[in-house]
């Protein structure tokens, strides 16, 4: 397969075209120092459906550490002794602080991540009250807090959120080897409550775990199953006192390839890049939107940095992108 192939197959994917499961896996197998070959269509399909237009979200992490689950990758676990920051849930200004900063700027979405299985439920109602306060015509709310209950869910629709983010993380098949509190079918089932009651979905998966081809292919069939809008992509920075610590499994060849492979699978959805991105790809960061990406985090992570507003619009503007209008 060559970059004639692969331009072939991108502007098949914009007509219309199926293809066998086995086509996608052909990606993902292509060795990385070929890549290169894969990136020229997935180029074709962003610009088809997202032209220079770059989304940028941004999150404040408004309850750290202690969380009550073992996933292996994160820092935050109680499971894990790490260097994580540990604070209760931020007053209300602590809350709006991030997202009043955002509606200044041309940052289109803001969220309020929580540490835990699920925020308590007066907690879900001190985020909603924060996240009512804002500008909803500046800046679109979303809100990440774990495994809600339906109420939960429908008070923080009234309050004006827009979104709601839940990774799935990992696929069924690799789920149980990565967490054991809970269960994926848990993440699904709060997925499809948000959707049934007319929240948009942000949900992807974090890469560089130990995960197969397979299990990457076996991830997107779900995303596109449950018709989510949105497909973050993490990349693993290994955090010393995890489980994961010595893992070292991504070269920045690959990340491109993963992004890539989203966007010739799920061609439509935008695909943001979010943790990882400055620590996993190096050099070659510059390239995640020729990858096919739609748009990145931009700022500070949960417990890792990330890059500043000011150098990602610097970058996007020197690349000849233009982020998207509110």
């Amino acid at each position: 397969m060559d970059r004639r192939y692969f331009v072939s197959l991108s502007k098949e994917i914009i007509d219309g075209k199926i293809h066998d499961n086995n086509i996608y896996k052909d990606i993902l197998s292509i060795p990385d120092n070929d890549v290169h070959c894969v990136i020229n269509g997935a180029e074709i399909i962003r610009d088809f459906y997202f032209g220079g237009e770059i989304h940028l979200c941004t999150i404040c992490n408004g309850k750290s550490g202690r969380c009550s689950e073992d996933c292996k990758f994160c820092s935050q676990s109680a499971f894990y002794r790490t260097e994580s920051p540990t604070y209760p849930l931020m007053d209300k200004n602590g809350l709006q602080r991030g997202g009043i900063y955002a509606c200044k700027t041309p940052i289109n979405n803001y969220s309020i991540v929580t540490t835990g299985k699920r925020l308590p439920s007066r907690e879900v109602k001190a985020v909603a009250e924060a996240m009512a306060g804002l500008d909803g015509k500046n800046i679109k709310r979303c809100a990440s807090l774990g495994i809600l209950e339906q109420e939960d869910l429908d008070l923080l629709k009234k309050a004006g959120i827009d979104r709601y983010h839940h990774n799935l993380e990992a696929c069924e098949g690799y789920f149980s080897q990565i967490c054991s509190t809970h269960t994926y079918h848990e993440r699904v089932n709060t997925i499809l409550s948000a959707q049934g009651i007319g929240l948009e979905i942000c949900s992807g998966g974090i890469f560089g775990i130990g995960e197969t081809d397979e299990h990457i292919l076996e991830l997107a069939i779900s995303l596109r199953a449950l018709n989510v809008d949105s497909i973050p992509i993490n990349f693993l920075v290994p955090i010393k006192g995890t489980p994961f610590e010595q893992m070292r499994n991504l070269t920045p060849q690959k990340c491109l390839k993963i992004i890539a492979f989203f966007r010739y699978f799920l061609p439509n959805k935008e695909i943001i890049i979010c943790g990882g991105r400055r620590q996993n790809l190096g050099e070659l960061h510059e390239m995640i939107f020729s990858a096919g990406a739609s748009g990145i985090m931009t700022g500070n992570y949960l417990t890792t940095e990330g890059m500043s507003l000011d150098n990602d619009l610097r970058m996007i503007d020197k690349l000849g992108f233009f982020t998207r209008h509110k």
